[in-house]
């Protein structure tokens, strides 16, 4: 948490948030045009920013864009804006909100954050039923194989439809699928306003992906959900699940170690 107060704490890198709050998902040399900064002052700023994990990096082909990453200030938010509520953090406050809503240009969500526990177990957590039950409260039958079709069940329904794939898999290293259907037995399961669960269902299969990296502590996990239209019902709703997913998950196999180990 040192390294996200000091990050926070240049003008410089601020204004980069602020850019990137204002427009994410930008290139080093998009970030260079909008500020009066040296390129390779920017490049500093971001190499400090990314250490801090209050921005995320994803390469595309030749690309590398920068997107905002929610995780610190959700950290900051649960350690100090909840339990004193204090008018002085409201800005701290503000900003994790942007983070978790704002949606990006090419509507991608990207969240990274840092696990205590090993890829294999990682893996084993997004992929086996008795560990996604417990943090997600969903389990999925599959081989694992990129082409294999995945069946979900949520929420005590079934979802299967033949486009509801995985797509990419490179065990404890990479995993990614196609986002659940929107079927008459989840909307019934879920409730909602039946115009909203509508809109849900017409709209186009997003997909989701996992980048787990090793490193000296542990593994840094990098989440990407893209593939959505403009105004998606389902990207505003998986802006503010994720986080909470994702921490229930850090949760899990941070605190509850010996238990899940064992199962």
């Amino acid at each position: 948490m040192d390294e996200v107060f000091k990050a926070l704490a240049d003008e410089s890198r601020r204004r980069l948030l602020d850019r990137l709050n204002a427009a994410n998902g930008q290139t080093l040399r998009e970030l260079c045009a909008e500020l009066d900064m040296a390129r390779q002052s920017v490049s500093k700023h971001l190499a400090v920013l990314e250490s801090a994990n209050l921005i995320t990096t994803v390469w595309r082909g030749r690309e590398k864009f920068h997107y905002l990453n929610a995780e610190p200030i959700n950290a900051i938010a649960d350690r100090w804006i909840r339990q004193y509520d204090r008018g002085r953090v409201q800005a701290l406050a503000d900003l994790k909100s942007a983070l978790e809503s704002h949606a990006m240009p090419n509507d991608a969500f990207v969240y990274t954050t840092y696990i205590d526990t090993t890829p294999e177990l990682l893996w084993r957590a997004l992929t086996d039923p008795a560990f996604t039950g417990r943090y997600w409260g969903a389990t999925f039958d599959s081989d694992w194989t990129a082409g294999s079709p995945m069946t979900w069940h949520y929420a005590g329904a079934t979802m299967a439809d033949p486009a509801q794939v995985v797509l990419e898999s490179e065990p404890y290293k990479r995993l990614a699928f196609t986002w659940h259907a929107i079927t008459p037995e989840f909307a019934q399961a879920v409730g909602g306003d039946p115009e909203e669960i509508a809109r849900m269902a017409a709209e186009p299969r997003s997909r989701v992906s996992f980048e787990i990296e090793q490193t000296d502590d542990g593994v840094r996990l990098t989440v990407v959900h893209d593939g959505f239209e403009p105004g998606s019902a389902i990207r505003e709703g998986i802006s503010g699940g994720w986080p909470q997913l994702l921490s229930k998950l850090k949760t899990l196999l941070e605190r509850d170690l010996d238990q899940v180990a064992s199962a």
